[in-house]
């Protein structure tokens, strides 16, 4: 037989929790022996443990009641366990996220795209380049996942061809350049032509009707004037729309 105080310091709780769970209805009050004392039983120990338990997967203490008053306890277990578990998953989520945010990476990357950002530096392009390509593909494989991949495949894609390679590595060195710099609307001429022998002049089809061009581009434009007049200039010329426009 056990005093409230033993059970409490044998099952891990304190008395006050024992109390609160008779009152709830929970674990049933045993009876008081001569000197007013409550005693319990090893049972009682065991369904206290069952209690705290329950409690301590975060099942409410109502749901707890109604779980060990009704039938169907060992499937309502399982669902409970379920639910911990993705729970668990969850956290552990957050937590890799904590850890990207951490290292100067928000959100996770496909493995391609990590494969990616790595290359750039060997191919001779500035760290805030690189800084600025890890964010914005974070951006938009967050916001647009379904879309995202072909869109940095189709970009990527650019490295591998040498003249191509040439014009953005060009691309990043006009940065700091004013925007009435003669290199800037050269550079925008040069990528007019490759435009138009890439696509046909034309949007590629998976930008037609998506949000991402103007998510990127805009990104891109607010950093450097002379970046953003490039892309007015080849816009001008192409007759697309400026990005602003379809934001």
């Amino acid at each position: 037989m056990l005093t409230i105080g033993q059970l409490a310091g044998y099952v891990g709780v304190t008395a006050k929790t024992i109390r609160v769970y008779h009152a709830k209805g929970l674990l049933p009050e045993p009876e008081r022996d001569r000197s007013g004392y409550r005693r319990y039983r090893a049972s009682d120990a065991v369904e206290l443990i069952k209690i705290r338990t329950l409690a301590e997967a975060g099942v409410p203490l109502a749901r707890i009641r109604e779980l060990r008053a009704g039938e169907g306890f060992a499937a309502a277990l399982r669902q409970i366990d379920d639910d911990l578990a993705a729970r668990i998953a969850g956290l552990q989520a957050t937590r890799s996220r904590l850890r990207r945010l951490a290292s100067g990476r928000l959100s996770p990357l496909p493995d391609e795209v990590v494969a990616y950002l790595d290359r750039l530096p060997g191919l001779g392009f500035s760290e805030r380049w690189v800084a600025l390509q890890n964010d914005l593909w974070t951006l938009v494989f967050a916001t647009h996942p379904e879309t995202a991949r072909r869109n940095f495949r189709d970009q990527a894609g650019m490295l591998d061809s040498p003249e191509l390679l040439s014009l953005v590595l060009e691309y990043d060195r006009v940065h700091d350049l004013d925007s009435e710099d003669p290199r800037v609307d050269a550079l925008a001429l040069k990528l007019v032509s490759a435009t138009r022998a890439r696509y046909g002049g034309e949007l590629p089809a998976y930008e037609r009707g998506s949000a991402i061009p103007a998510l990127v581009q805009g990104a891109v434009n607010a950093s450097s004037p002379a970046w953003r007049r490039v892309d007015l200039l080849v816009r001008e010329r192409l007759g697309f729309r400026h990005p602003d426009a379809r934001l």
